[in-house]
């Protein structure tokens, strides 16, 4: 997730821009060197990972290819933990491009328009680049624009650019079949393990209570890829996250039994990946992948990740029918779980550590 809420005071954020330091020529700050075994890169001789493709509208016909969708959505979470979703009615790969070019006209602005949309110290909301909480802290290489999308009534609009003119609209039409995406996934989770259809729902609670967050992330070309990261490894705070990936470059990659794989580019396709609350509710069946984002020197890169997180009030624990003597249960009941996330992002530790039995 990279970031969902935290302390304001110990929220600031850096002082320029990535865009910024780019245009500026100055020489590559030390808080942007990452002190992990290796920053990555596109490094062409990495694996391409074998990333499953789930047809939506297979998955969700009353047809014996449903079944056999489910059978293919089960082994993509329960081994990867993510898998390409095509053919769902309603984000159509044209509406992909729009919401894909909206985003990139807004990073194309100038710094004095973008700033209009900045966020305040203590906050996540808004535009700027890596939030600071420690001063020992590697800073990753992109720009952000993290606008919270639902609650409805918790929208700050004030932080939603209003050019291009249809931003707003096209990410709220978006969203809201995002919305939809999220529920048709919580039932398949339960059919494809053969549980009552609406467990993890009941668990994950009404979508107009639970937390959506779109994340725009722009990642200018970087002088030393070998050594600057784009986003630091790790494992999303959500129950889903929906990536729409740069149609031309590639940036993307995922850790599997201590092997880092490139993901390829599908412009028809989401990217879609189990979250810690996944993992939690299914009990360890389903997993919530570690991954990254890697930089290059010649080309910028934009993607969008929407995150769908349950309301911070709900106690989320494994459900029945995922616990039994073959399977005993692993997590502890969690509640606003995603409110110390973005610490332990920072610090290089996942929090599902603490959630560990």
């Amino acid at each position: 997730m990279a970031e969902t809420s935290s302390s304001p005071a110990q929220v600031e954020s850096a002082s320029k821009t990535v865009q910024e330091l780019i245009t500026s020529g100055k020489e590559l700050p030390e808080r942007y060197i990452y002190k992990g075994s290796d920053a990555g890169s596109i490094d062409a001789s990495l694996p391409l990972m074998d990333i499953p493709i789930i047809d939506i509208g297979l998955l969700t016909s009353p047809s014996f290819s449903s079944t056999q969708e489910l059978e293919k959505l089960r082994s993509a979470l329960s081994f990867w933990g993510c898998f390409q979703a095509i053919n769902y009615h309603g984000i159509e790969p044209e509406f992909l491009d729009k919401m894909g070019e909206v985003g990139k006209q807004f990073f194309d602005f100038p710094p004095e328009t973008k700033h209009k949309y900045s966020r305040k110290d203590g906050s996540t909301e808004g535009y700027g680049s890596d939030i600071i909480i420690a001063e020992e802290q590697t800073l990753d290489w992109t720009d952000r624009l993290f606008l919270t999308t639902s609650p409805k009534d918790q929208r700050q609009l004030k932080f939603w650019p209003e050019i291009p003119e249809s931003f707003r609209e096209t990410l709220h039409e978006y969203t809201t079949e995002l919305e939809k995406l999220n529920e048709i996934l919580l039932k398949a989770m339960a059919m494809c393990l053969n549980l009552e259809e609406n467990c993890f729902l009941d668990m994950y609670g009404e979508k107009e209570n639970a937390t959506m967050i779109a994340r725009f992330n722009f990642y200018p070309p970087c002088p030393r890829p070998d050594l600057v990261i784009g986003i630091k490894p790790h494992a999303d705070a959500s129950a889903f996250t929906y990536l729409l990936q740069d149609k031309q470059v590639e940036g993307l990659q995922f850790l599997k039994d201590n092997q880092w794989y490139r993901v390829p580019l599908n412009p028809e396709a989401l990217v879609i990946n189990a979250g810690d609350y996944a993992e939690i509710m299914s009990n360890g069946i389903f997993k919530s992948p570690v991954h990254r984002a890697v930089t290059n020197s010649e080309r910028e890169r934009m993607s969008l990740a929407v995150f769908c997180v349950p309301n911070p009030d709900r106690e989320i624990e494994p459900v029945n029918g995922v616990v039994n003597e073959a399977r005993p249960r692993l997590y502890k009941k969690v509640k606003d779980y995603a409110r110390s996330y973005f610490e332990y992002y920072q610090r290089g530790r996942r929090p599902i550590e603490a959630a560990i039995i």
